[in-house]
């Protein structure tokens, strides 16, 4: 995966950020070597690693979902998932830029935010602002290496996340097609980040191993959305 990009010079509104759209205007990819619009789906022991380990009130935005990867395990955990993408993959809502959203669909923003010219830092601050208005949760599975870079230390020092989940093993194939051929991919390292409402204090640094939620049957059981 390529590092997000982020300049807090230029970052100052979501209008200030290209759409995803626009991002996406001169081809489908954004470098020769990426895969097209930026799918990268998330395998599911990813998603319900993080379910195992954190709780989310009320109902979730996938504003990213491709094919569902993410969002079906969110609705197979019990919660109402709005998913929408800018690309028609066969699920959920297409023709959706999320950078040019204006209103939450839902309380709550949980997705894999597409990379490179500062799309997944878009993403972030953009969810930051929508769940502002909703008193919800913001969780963006992104690189390792994203965490450390002189041009995001102020942005996250400012709006530091209440929680960063590392995960063990997670491999976000191109096109969701595992290959032998790039093996950048493979040893991909990544981690959740995930935003509370109010939080202002330190974050809490824990690691998540995605084994024992490969095989869904014996998968430990995920914290249940809680009933109204």
């Amino acid at each position: 995966m390529s590092l997000l990009l982020f300049n807090p010079r230029t970052a100052t509104s979501n209008a200030q950020h290209p759409t995803t759209s626009r991002a996406f205007r001169m081809g489908a990819s954004l470098h020769p070597n990426r895969a097209a619009y930026e799918f990268y789906p998330t395998p599911p022991e990813a998603t319900r690693a993080l379910l195992a380990a954190h709780r989310f009130e009320g109902d979730i935005w996938e504003p990213a979902c491709g094919q569902g990867h993410i969002a079906k395990v969110l609705s197979t955990a019990g919660y109402a998932v709005v998913p929408t993408d800018l690309v028609d993959y066969g699920y959920g809502e297409p023709n959706r830029d999320f950078l040019a959203e204006s209103r939450p669909r839902a309380r709550n923003i949980i997705t894999n935010p597409p990379y490179g010219r500062g799309l997944a830092d878009a993403f972030v601050k953009h969810a930051l602002a929508l769940t502002e208005r909703t008193g919800g949760t913001v969780a963006m599975l992104v690189a390792v290496q994203s965490l450390c870079h002189p041009s995001r230390h102020d942005f996250y020092t400012s709006r530091p996340p209440a929680v960063i989940y590392a995960l063990d093993d997670c491999t976000c194939w191109p096109n969701g097609v595992p290959t032998s051929h790039n093996s950048s991919i493979a040893k991909q390292r990544y981690c959740w980040m995930v935003w509370t409402p109010g939080h202002r204090g330190p974050t809490t640094f824990q690691w998540l191993t995605t084994r024992p939620f490969r095989d869904q049957s014996s998968s430990p059981p995920i914290l249940l959305k809680r009933a109204a």
